[in-house]
């Protein structure tokens, strides 16, 4: 299997795409991001290196520190730039048309026959993007949560298909290089955390939208009365409503339990571009800066 994974690439540099970036460059990789084109890299830049910012004032680690996590980064347009790289986590739009597409393109640009695909999706069925490429032993799930650099936990999630040595590579690699824990999940919409945690926000959801309580006290009662850090309906606004909508619309797709089905309002605010905290706006309003 792989030597030591030293050169990664990460396809997306949205909010999800940026943390992988950024624990890989401060664990020493040699790091390349691939975004749509040559603005939406240099906006992806940006956000890693606000990130940075935002470590050093608060005292997580030195400017020196930082300096050199962005200089290990490389960001580009080109999925031509991800040639030679051992290990490529794809965390581009939840959208399985789109990650279908990436993973096909992938298998043909990744030069080493032996590089691991990694998808951070957190619904989409596994199997179906690691058939898309002629190496399906050595694509698998790479879950990563929001923010990745401070939350601890990845989801390991194998296909079918997945090689075990795949598996252990990767948790491996989590484990050692990136300092996280794992678990490992089967191969099924939600895999373990977003299946048990979308029903709850879901529910949160209907008892808002059903005038049975405020958002505001649905979040107190959580938060002050169960000791949960926030409640559901901030959380699903941190989250992002059209995830929540997407991993609920997999979910439902896959269990056909009413549960998993998204709620009217969800969509609505959807629709309306009212996404939560990314827009100032979701289950309760927020300051954009």
């Amino acid at each position: 299997m792989n030597a030591r994974i030293q050169r990664v690439g990460v396809v997306g540099g949205g909010q999800m795409g940026a943390g992988i970036a950024e624990i890989c460059a401060r664990a020493g990789l040699d790091t390349v991001v691939c975004e749509a084109d040559a603005t939406a890299a240099r906006a992806a830049r940006e956000r890693v290196a606000a990130s940075l910012e935002r470590a050093v004032q608060r005292g997580k680690f030195d400017r020196m520190t930082a300096e050199d996590a962005l200089a290990r980064l490389v960001f580009t347009g080109s999925l031509d730039d991800l040639a030679d790289r051992q290990l490529v986590i794809e965390a581009a739009i939840e959208n399985t048309d789109a990650k279908t597409e990436i993973f096909a393109a992938l298998d043909k640009i990744v030069e080493d026959p032996e590089a691991i695909l990694a998808t951070n999706t957190s619904s989409i069925p596994v199997m179906r993007l690691g058939m898309a490429t002629h190496r399906a032993d050595r694509v698998l799930g790479l879950h990563f949560f929001n923010p990745v650099p401070v939350l601890p936990l990845v989801e390991v999630v194998p296909s079918l298909h997945t090689a075990p040595e795949t598996v252990t590579a990767i948790e491996e690699f989590a484990h050692n290089a990136l300092g996280k824990t794992t678990i490992q999940s089967r191969d099924r919409a939600g895999f373990v955390v977003n299946a048990l945690l979308i029903p709850y926000l879901l529910s949160a959801i209907r008892m808002a939208e059903s005038g049975f309580a405020t958002a505001a006290d649905v979040d107190a009662g959580m938060e002050l009365g169960c000791a949960h850090p926030m409640g559901p309906l901030k959380l699903a606004d941190l989250i992002g409503l059209d995830t929540v909508a997407s991993i609920a619309e997999s979910l439902y797709e896959e269990f056909k339990e009413p549960l998993y089905a998204p709620p009217p309002l969800l969509q609505r605010m959807v629709e309306a571009g009212l996404l939560g905290r990314k827009t100032g706006r979701g289950f309760h309003t927020y300051d954009r800066d």
